[in-house]
């Protein structure tokens, strides 16, 4: 059995990370046109552009600030100029941040992980979703974290607002399936990627609790998304899966 994504349009936030750009590629392996959406790796959008092409499939490296609802309009107007409406939105982007106990922890940094975690997605969904709708088709779908599950010690701003995101995801997969349109989570747990690769970090004793006895991979991450963003997922909608070994099981 071939995935084929011939002909659809992918969007994807924070694809120049470290996860991205692997969800980027492996949708244009399937033959999806993708918008390289980032923030400020301009050079690493452009080389996913070229690395898309080459595959034989269109690309457009667009930048934005998902938590600011006209950059996140202005993005959409970008991508439907240079390649048409979106068929498959990830919503990937997150904004990094030193974790601490709730007590320690900036409220600023609570702040910015709503904005990033919820509005993101709430901007994206008003931004992309119309469009879907309107054609009776489309994959909407976010990166969460097992992280929302676990709610360890030190996570409490991450992981409150990946709860956050969890409920909107809910909810607007009760809003948007009577027009056709899937509405899913992927939820990875602590995943190997070519930063772990580079720095030779793939194991730091958190295995010994994975009922798998390891760590995922950025590929294994992606080959979900590819699956919720092609016709194989086409009776599913509200789902959050969790890409963690058993670490959480939900």
């Amino acid at each position: 059995m071939n995935i084929s994504l011939k002909g659809k349009i992918a969007v994807i936030t924070g694809a120049t990370g470290q996860l991205g750009r692997v969800m980027s590629r492996t949708l244009a392996s399937c033959g999806a046109d993708v918008a390289v959406c980032y923030n400020n790796n301009r050079d690493m959008a452009d080389r996913l552009v070229n690395e898309i092409k080459s595959m034989g499939c269109r690309a457009a490296a667009v930048q934005a600030d998902i938590t600011n609802e006209i950059s996140v309009n202005q993005m959409r107007d970008e991508i439907k100029a240079a390649l048409g409406d979106a068929d498959i939105v990830v919503n990937n982007a997150v904004i990094q941040y030193e974790w601490k106990s709730v007590l320690d922890q900036n409220p600023a940094d609570f702040q910015s992980q709503f904005d990033s975690c919820v509005m993101q997605n709430v901007f994206m969904a008003k931004a992309f979703l119309p469009a879907m709708m309107a054609k009776m088709s489309g994959r909407f779908i976010g990166i969460n974290t097992e992280c929302s599950a676990l709610c360890n010690a030190n996570s409490g701003a991450y992981a409150s607002a990946k709860r956050g995101m969890d409920g909107l995801y809910r909810v607007l997969a009760k809003e948007a399936g009577a027009k056709g349109v899937t509405v899913n989570q992927v939820a990875p747990g602590w995943t190997i990627s070519d930063k772990d690769r580079e720095q030779h970090t793939e194991d730091a004793g958190y295995t010994a609790s994975v009922p798998l006895m390891r760590r995922g991979t950025d590929q294994e991450i992606a080959n979900v998304v590819l699956f919720l963003a092609s016709d194989l997922s086409s009776f599913v909608t509200g789902a959050c899966i969790p890409v963690s070994g058993g670490n959480v099981m939900i």
